[in-house]
């Protein structure tokens, strides 16, 4: 396998580098971070112009990437700028979920998403569902002509924003079955649909959901009755392998900020760099980012293989990222003091965010277990 990135990747990284290294500062950041809306929609629509949204899309889905290094590219860079804007909510999610199940009018909704006009939300966990994603007890029962959705969904990262939402609802089968599962396309703004917004620790907003007799048509379906749980599946493992390389490009910022400040701050006279217990902390933290490295490239060239060994490359990357990032942070935040817990100081956005990475669509010991039930197998 080559590990090289393609002259386009190269190109796209570079510009999206340059790009959030000039746009994207602290106080910047800050302020997106403090604002009612969570995300910056000047930002946001710059990136959608330099192609960043299109990159997550194949050209057939009118983009130009779409692949796992195309996605572990861009997300990679963001994580390293700390970038709170909803790419992962629209790109992969929503817009993943549309152009892989929708009609060809739905799709058209693809296209204003690659250009930065349309925002998109993800509601498919729920209060009791945790990591599960074949446990949804949101219904969808046919009334005449309509569908009538009913339910809560948790943690719906980017609902405010989206004008659409992406829901999941059961159809048919029981709580925890596979078969029975469908997806609708509602309007933000559909009756019956409210919704609580807040705050992310890690940046962001999002919302709890509630679905009171939510009616749609039946063209708001996507994809065939009860058959949406592999699309599903898929779409979370892409958005596994954009955490991950997020994960690593914030790991990496907060490693050169530690390493900044070892040789900077003085003790004694002279650097603190120089003693011998933070420099073997600095060694083994630049050691286990290298297997971060290796195992998001790994992520990124099983993404199309078949589902079983995708999943196990997924479970396993996330296993170690959650591991590795919880010793960055920690570690960073204990050789800067008490400076690295300050708003003031860059690094209290990215440990905040390497830590919540791992709540996401599975923790540390929830992979582990999955990677073992998979090999198993």
């Amino acid at each position: 396998m080559n590990f090289e990135l393609t002259e386009e990747r190269q190109m796209l990284q570079d510009t999206l580098r340059r790009f959030l290294a000039d746009r994207y500062g602290l106080d910047v950041r800050n302020k997106i971070v403090d604002s009612d809306e969570g995300y910056s929609p000047k930002i946001w629509e710059e990136l959608a112009e330099l192609g960043v949204i299109g990159a997550l899309f194949t050209e057939e889905e009118g983009g130009f990437g779409g692949k796992g290094f195309d996605i572990t590219t861009v997300f990679e860079e963001l994580g390293r700028a700390g970038v709170v804007e909803p790419f992962i909510e629209t790109g992969i999610l929503g817009g993943g979920l549309i152009a892989a199940l929708g009609t060809d009018q739905q799709k058209e909704l693809v296209e204003e998403v690659i250009g930065g006009a349309l925002h998109l939300a993800f509601a498919h966990g729920e209060p009791s569902s945790r990591y599960e994603l074949s446990q949804v007890e949101t219904t969808a029962k046919a009334s005449g002509d309509e569908i009538v959705l009913n339910g809560r969904k948790a943690v719906v990262f980017n609902a405010e924003a989206a004008g659409y939402i992406v829901v999941s609802a059961r159809e048919s089968g029981g709580l925890s079955d596979v078969d029975g599962i469908s997806l609708f396309l509602v309007p933000a703004d559909a009756a019956g649909l409210s919704m609580v917004g807040y705050p992310l620790m890690q940046g962001g907003r999002a919302a709890e959901v509630t679905l009171d007799d939510v009616k749609l048509p039946a063209s708001a379906r996507l994809g065939e009755a009860g058959k949406a749980y592999p699309a599903i599946v898929t779409a979370i493992a892409r958005a596994n392998a954009a955490i991950s390389a997020e994960a690593l490009g914030a790991m990496e910022t907060a490693s050169n900020l530690t390493k900044g400040y070892l040789v900077t701050r003085e003790q004694f006279g002279r650097p603190i760099g120089t003693f011998q217990a933070l420099a073997h902390r600095m060694a083994d933290m630049l050691i286990e980012l290298e297997q971060v490295r290796s195992a998001v490239i790994n992520i990124a060239g099983h993404m199309d293989d078949d589902a079983k060994t995708r999943d196990l490359y997924v479970a396993a990357t996330r296993n170690v990222v959650g591991r590795v990032g919880r010793l960055i942070s920690e570690e960073s935040i204990q050789m800067h003091g008490g400076i690295a817990m300050t708003k003031e100081y860059e690094l209290a956005h990215f440990a905040k965010r390497i830590t919540m990475s791992d709540h996401r669509y599975g923790d540390t010991d929830w992979h582990l277990e999955r990677f073992i039930a998979l090999s198993a197998a």
